[in-house]
């Protein structure tokens, strides 16, 4: 097991890191369809330092991953209840079914850490969990679940830059914490803890991996490397997919549902103006006109517009009716027929569609000004 030093490692570049990273992704996909085939068990532990990069690792870690498959568990402080039940309940929740892998930030190890250090757990709660932790442990191996546990160290120096860098950037603020702060005046406490936990807690069967952090791009690479050379995994040979050729758009008639066909008698429509309003998408909610209805709701800045129309067919209605005065037993029936309005209300735009120009009402005088023959 590697110790805390002052030493720090020249930086990796970012190019040969990132191709690097690139690769080692491309394999934790592999052994995810590995894992989701066989139907295996993985966990993997983390824990380590405040602010030793295992957030950034996790993230790495799972980038590329299906979530249904790779999940990431950080449990926040137990419930009243949950206090009183066997320390281990809570973390057993979160374990594996078969083909899903389970990454713990931080796990049932703060009992050994942060909980001795700042007092959180009594000293015959720590003995009993030093106890019970490598028999738990065993019996998760012995079931068939692959535990891997990582601890990430970095140095006091690097640690306090890494907390400074947080404590000025407002985007990362979050991550500072006062038992963060009270971290570093008991560096030397959380050292003793830690070295007292690997004492009783790396045993064969799920032994302890140290990851130095100085440089994250490192240790990154390192991690992800080492725990895909700990899995005997395979790629998987997945059935060859094809897209189907979309098929054609066939024109459906309208659904007498959502569709609302109104006659609008007496009105001389602008159709090109009708093809304006559809064009850009303003929604029309309802027509009808002064002799067969009225505009009942009109959207965006073709109000007057309308208006204009409405107008103008109330003028024709009134023409019309003095000339159906004087020719009492000639009448001509005007129609108008009008769109019909297809509502799309789940993309939000009303769509409307003019399936047919609206027919102008017939003239009431002939071609010289004559009265047109009434018919027999």
């Amino acid at each position: 097991m590697a110790h805390e030093d002052d030493h720090q490692p020249p930086r990796l570049p970012r190019k040969p890191y990132e191709k690097e990273l690139l690769r080692l992704q491309g394999e934790l996909v592999k052994l995810q369809e590995w894992v989701r085939a066989e139907g295996t068990r993985v966990v993997v532990v983390f824990e380590g330092r405040d602010a030793a990069g295992k957030g950034s690792t996790i993230k790495r870690v799972t980038q590329y991953l299906n979530p249904r498959v790779a999940r990431i568990v950080a449990l926040p402080q137990p419930t009243e209840r949950q206090r009183t039940q066997w320390y281990f309940q809570r973390y057993i929740e979160h374990f594996p079914a078969a083909g899903e892998i389970v990454l713990f930030d931080r796990s049932w190890y703060n009992r050994a850490g942060v909980e001795k250090v700042m007092g959180f757990c009594s000293k015959a709660e720590y003995h009993r969990f030093m106890h019970q932790c490598p028999i738990f442990e065993r019996l998760l191996v012995e079931d068939g679940i692959l535990l891997r546990k990582y601890w990430f160290s970095v140095s006091d120096d690097e640690q306090q830059r890494r907390f400074h860098s947080r404590l000025d950037d407002p985007m990362r603020r979050w991550k500072l914490s006062p038992m963060d702060l009270e971290s570093i005046t008991r560096w030397e406490d959380y050292s003793r803890a830690k070295d007292e936990m690997f004492v009783h807690t790396d045993i064969p069967e799920a032994p302890w991996y140290v990851v130095e952090s100085e440089d994250k791009r490192r240790s990154r690479i390192n991690m992800i490397a080492h725990l895909l050379s700990t899995i005997p995994y395979h790629e998987v040979q997945r059935p060859p997919l094809a897209l189907p050729p979309r098929p054609i758009a066939s024109a459906c008639p309208p659904s007498h549902s959502r569709t609302e066909r109104i006659r609008i008698a007496g009105i001389a429509a602008n159709t090109t103006l009708m093809q304006n309003i559809m064009s850009r998408r303003k929604p029309i909610c309802s027509l009808s006109s002064a002799v067969g209805g009225t505009i009942s709701r009109l959207c965006g800045s073709r109000r007057r517009k309308a208006g204009s129309m409405i107008a103008a067919s109330r003028s024709c209605a009134s023409r019309s009716r003095a000339s159906r005065s004087r020719a009492s037993r000639s009448r001509r029936n005007v129609r108008g027929r009008s769109s019909s309005i297809i509502a799309n209300w789940g993309s939000g735009i009303l769509a409307a569609l003019l399936l047919k120009a609206v027919r102008p009402p017939a003239k009431l005088a002939g071609r010289h000004g004559r009265r047109p023959p009434t018919s027999p």
